[in-house]
């Protein structure tokens, strides 16, 4: 018995130390790693009964936002069997939780959140014996624009990306050429009055200047050389208190490489949680790309 206690002190002290703490599946796990001097947090989420070389989803916060553990991916994932992790952006130059995009107050920040993102990636699918092929990214807001931002850059982590009521900004449109094609999917409202669905070129909002959606969306629909677009309406799956979403499914046969917008009629800057069940429409878009 003392000796089996002794080691079970042993073994925490060791899992302190290198800061992993058991944990029973189907719980949030603490983590971090330092990537170009900053430590970076992050919580994972595993379901019940997670099988080596399952998916893993990383989601993202909007700006000034932080970890939120009841994310509408958490439920898909013990439905459907993947993990989640949920990272914490770092302080920009406003003391604001975020994501570096390129907003104009963040022109001195000096964070690659590509790389880091990219970095714990592939940290948590080595650790948790997670797919190395089978990686999304989603998120909200400024995560939605991180995920834009990531579809651009030259990244070979990420198989599909997903923003919900993001933007891409009209300087990553201008000065970059995504190297090659990559999944998209959107979920935006058209009365969003933070992230307007017509575009703010003006920058009337402080943020910079950004595309329309219908643009932004238009360049994955020609980047992916997408040849079929069909739509369905459907109503709000909450009855009055959502809105009625038009799905615009374009196709590719070339590539493989579809892009889905769901344009939320009247949605408002939200996951759009009360609209349709945004967890479990994003993981459809991604298990159409599990290899």
């Amino acid at each position: 018995m003392t000796t089996r206690l002794s080691i079970k002190i042993l073994t925490m002290a060791v899992a302190l130390m290198l800061g992993v703490l058991p944990c029973k599946a189907g719980a949030f796990v603490a983590d971090s790693l330092k990537v170009d001097g900053q430590m970076r947090h992050w919580e994972m989420y595993l379901p019940d009964g997670l099988p080596a070389g399952a998916p893993l989803v990383v989601i993202l916060h909007g700006y000034g936002a932080g970890i939120w553990r009841e994310n509408p991916m958490v439920a898909a994932a013990d439905r459907h069997g993947f993990a989640v992790c949920i990272p914490q952006g770092l302080k920009d130059p406003e003391g604001q939780p975020s994501w570096n995009v390129g907003y104009p107050f963040q022109q001195s920040w000096q964070v690659d959140d590509v790389k880091a993102l990219c970095r714990i990636a592939r940290h948590v699918q080595k650790r948790h014996h997670l797919s190395r092929k089978n990686t999304f990214l989603t998120g909200m807001s400024n995560g939605g624009e991180m995920c834009y931002l990531m579809a651009y850059s030259k990244q070979d982590v990420f198989s599909a990306v997903a923003p919900i009521a993001g933007l891409t900004m009209a300087w990553i449109y201008e000065t970059k050429q995504a190297p090659h094609p990559i999944p998209l999917m959107e979920i935006h409202g058209t009365e969003d009055r933070v992230s307007e669905w017509t575009g703010d070129m003006d920058n009337k909002g402080g943020w910079g200047a950004y595309l329309p959606v219908p643009v932004a969306i238009g360049y994955w629909v020609a980047r992916n050389r997408c040849t079929q677009e069909t739509t369905e309406r459907i109503e709000s799956l909450k009855g009055a208190d959502g809105h009625p979403i038009i799905k615009h499914h374009y196709s590719s046969s070339t590539t493989g490489c579809d892009v889905w917008l769901y344009e939320v009629m009247g949605g408002v800057h939200s996951w759009h949680t009360t609209d349709l069940d945004t967890g479990e429409e994003v993981w459809r878009f991604f298990s159409r790309y599990l290899k």
